[in-house]
């Protein structure tokens, strides 16, 4: 079979880093191909430069035998190369179709004509199963639902290669597992696929053939069937990789987070909460699970005072904080690592050393005579940045925005663990990292549980929800139905309660 893609010798320096040195990738011509690595190992970059974002140091790019110079990414549209990107490039008050033909405007007499497109839309959302009203607006559906749009739009415009970018990072098991079709769909009517990720499990469901980088660099190509899991991990991060959290049995004491009936209306006057009541002791790892939707994120924004539209009491340390600032709350001694890291984890626009005292900013370590001391702040990022293994081209000084995915949770994590929080609250603190990052985040966990602290985790990663946590409350369309010991329940049994087929006690 021959190569549809060949991208020889690519070099791509940015200010202070070489993201990809002297790389090698050959995607032959229907198949799904793994590109892994772990956080900043360069695959985004690479696929960046295949799409026209950014243009190699070095090298050369052959699409089809032929070589190419794609100069932006309407180059790449034109030789029929789609990309859908880790943080979807959609716009929230456009509807679905206008989404859709955005830059492949459909005018007539200088009118948008949008009757062709959306009918060609329909035939495709029914081609493939998609279930997506055209009319929609993107703010109306859900995150998977907006991956489909970003599939429908490679689709739209009849791409042959297409590339996703870290694709299942924001979806829930069920979406994981119908992307996985869709893909396996595709490369039967003779598309090839490039998948950028770090989840082996996925690799090793859809993929052909795997590259892997690390570092920036090209470590080598393997055929999927033949490579075991472990093989892999150890290939993207240089050492052999844990998969099994090791623990000691919990040690409860005193409880930390008592939430009592606690109820909550959206916008709509739809009940999200409804009565929930749970407490969580020192020295547990208390996990929330669910399908996402299901009132997770209004929970944890009761908890930590992002939204302050509930009835019911929250208690911290004995301590009611049911009408604190988030400010007071925080200090009151929890600690959170958000849902969506860009919306409430970092100021994207701020530096690595400004988002790191986004918390403390206002101690007296960080002060001098009521001006920030930076040479503080410097020295405390530094320390940071070595502890929890942040990569970033120039430092503190590095622009959140300019930084990977898995290294701005890596910055979250690192603040919001060396804050020393008696509670803290982890919303897919995993979502993103690669299994080394996994790895650690996960001791980290244990550690701080083990230090007498209080962790309430909220995961939709189930092998996560069984391995780190020392008791489960699933929640199911803002309820919580049952309370369970992870040593005496199956993935299963969690999957039946998580979608509502089953309750328990609570």
């Amino acid at each position: 079979m021959e190569n549809i893609i060949e991208m020889l010798n690519i070099t791509k320096d940015f200010p202070g880093i070489r993201a990809n040195d002297n790389v090698t990738l050959q995607v032959k011509k229907g198949e799904i191909h793994a590109l892994l690595g772990e956080n900043g190992a360069g695959k985004s970059t690479l696929m960046s430069i295949l799409f026209g974002l950014y243009q190699p140091t070095s090298g050369t790019i052959k699409i089809r035998g032929e070589e190419v110079k794609i100069n932006n990414p309407n180059d790449a549209n034109d030789l029929l190369i789609g990309m859908v990107h880790q943080h979807f490039k959609l716009v929230h008050n456009f509807t679905v179709a206008q989404n859709i033909v955005l830059g492949k405007e459909n005018v007539k007499r200088g009118f948008l004509s949008m009757a062709e497109p959306i009918k060609k839309i329909k035939e495709l959302s029914d081609q493939y199963n998609f279930n997506i009203d055209p009319n929609k607006k993107i703010s109306d559906i859900t995150v998977g639902m907006q991956q489909r749009v970003e599939i429908l739009k490679m689709l739209y415009r009849d791409a042959e290669i297409m590339i996703f970018d870290e694709p299942t990072a924001v979806l829930t098991p069920q979406e994981i597992e119908e992307l996985m079709k869709i893909m396996k769909a595709l490369v039967k009517e003779g598309k090839s696929i490039v998948l950028i990720t770090h989840k082996l499990k996925e690799i090793k469901a859809v993929a052909d053939r795997c590259t892997v980088l690390r570092k920036g660099e090209c470590i080598g190509t393997v055929n999927v069937k033949d490579t075991s899991v472990e093989k892999m991990a150890e290939m993207m991060v240089g050492r052999k990789v844990l998969f099994n959290v090791e623990k000691k049995p919990a040690k409860l004491s005193n409880t930390v987070l008592k939430v009592e009936n606690l109820n909550m209306k959206n916008k709509d006057g739809k009940e999200v909460l409804k009565d929930v009541s749970f407490e969580v002791k020192a020295g547990e790892i208390l996990c929330v699970a669910g399908i996402e939707g299901n009132g997770q994120t209004q929970l944890v924004e009761a908890i930590t005072g992002l939204n302050t539209h509930y009835k019911g009491t929250i208690t911290i340390l004995d301590n009611d904080v049911s009408h604190f600032s988030i400010r007071n709350r925080t200090l009151s001694g929890i600690g959170h690592i958000p849902e969506d890291r860009h919306k409430h984890g970092l100021v994207l626009d701020y530096s690595l050393a400004e988002n790191m005292i986004l918390q403390s900013y206002f101690d007296q370590e960080f002060q001098n005579h009521g001006f920030l001391d930076f040479k503080a702040v410097n020295l405390h990022t530094d320390d940071l940045i070595k502890r929890f293994d942040i990569r970033s081209g120039r430092g503190g000084k590095t622009v959140a925005r300019s930084m990977s995915g898995g290294n701005q949770q890596k910055a979250i994590v690192a603040r919001e663990f060396d804050r020393d929080p008696d509670l803290m609250i982890a919303v897919q603190p995993t979502r993103g990292l690669d299994v080394g990052a996994i790895e650690y985040i996960h001791k980290q966990l244990v550690k701080l549980r083990d230090m007498n602290k209080a962790i309430l985790l909220v995961s939709l990663e189930l092998d996560e929800v069984m391995s780190v946590s020392d008791r489960i409350v699933v929640m199911y369309e803002g309820e919580l139905v049952a309370n369970l010991d992870p040593k005496n329940v199956t993935e299963n049994d969690l999957g039946l309660y998580m979608s509502g087929s089953k309750r328990g006690e609570v």
